[in-house]
């Protein structure tokens, strides 16, 4: 709906925006590109009503050969369908929340196969707010599709920090053009082979990142000066919004481990 209202796609004749569950079924078509800010909501579901006019809510899970994992959590769903969407040379630039870099469960197992299997080269850390509500985080992640020859494709990421000590919002403080140029020099689009570190951009190779615990792309380096300064904390409803999605990831790990444990047989 939010393309049609930005004028992508024609209602009348046959239109440029798919209208379908994009999770339903493998892709039919390969694209060379892929950029996507998928939904955020961390559950798929849909509304059953009733014969008494009583609506409840079923996750959905999503039973698709070309996944890695079966998995409610749609977050998880959309990175492994923008995976099966790219062609064997195909590049992806991806919005994801914070909770899809340092889940354990399916998370950590979806990751592991991402790094196996695509070139994971740049992690780009937003600031807090800046495409949802204030407290969510998010990211942008940047990968290549690679042929599937065995071999490990991620030699490394560079992850560039444009959330510690930087403090925008949605009307006051906007995010602008300018404030990328920082990262669009070093992350060099003219050879990104040819990078250089600097105070907010780092490198960590693979085998770093693949003995982390979970293999959590969750890293930070700079110090937040705002934890020194009591005066100057985030607001109380942000504090709880962070705790919320770290319980919620904890959460759903276990449930997972829970899901996965044998039942014990009862004797009458």
């Amino acid at each position: 709906m939010n393309l049609f209202l930005h004028n992508i796609g024609d209602l009348d004749g046959e239109p440029t925006v798919e209208r379908a569950d994009a999770l339903i079924s493998e892709p039919t078509q390969r694209h060379d590109y892929v950029l996507a800010n998928p939904p955020f909501g961390k559950k798929s579901s849909m509304t059953i009503t009733n014969e008494d006019g009583e609506e409840d809510r079923d996750a959905l899970t999503y039973e698709r050969q070309d996944f890695w994992q079966t998995t409610s959590n749609k977050q998880l769903n959309f990175l492994q369908h923008i995976v099966s969407m790219l062609k064997t040379t195909g590049q992806a630039a991806v919005v994801l929340p914070d909770n899809v870099l340092f889940e354990g469960g399916a998370g950590e197992k979806i990751r592991r196969r991402l790094l196996e299997t695509c070139d994971v080269h740049t992690l780009l850390r937003l600031p807090t707010g800046i495409f949802y509500a204030q407290g969510v985080k998010a990211n942008v992640l940047f990968f290549d599709n690679r042929p599937k020859d065995g071999k490990v494709q991620t030699k490394g990421v560079w992850i560039y920090d444009l959330r510690t000590n930087k403090h925008f919002t949605l009307k006051t403080k906007p995010l602008r053009f300018e404030d990328l140029q920082d990262f669009i020099a070093a992350y060099n689009p003219a050879n990104r082979h040819q990078r250089t570190e600097s105070e907010r951009f780092r490198y960590f190779d693979y085998e770093t990142l693949v003995a982390r615990d979970k293999a959590s792309l969750d890293i930070f380096w700079l110090k937040d000066d705002s934890l020194d300064d009591v005066d100057n904390l985030p607001a109380p409803d942000v504090l709880a919004q962070e705790i919320i999605v770290h319980m919620e990831a904890a959460l759903l790990a276990f449930r997972e481990v829970a899901a996965a444990l044998p039942v014990a047989s009862r004797s009458e």
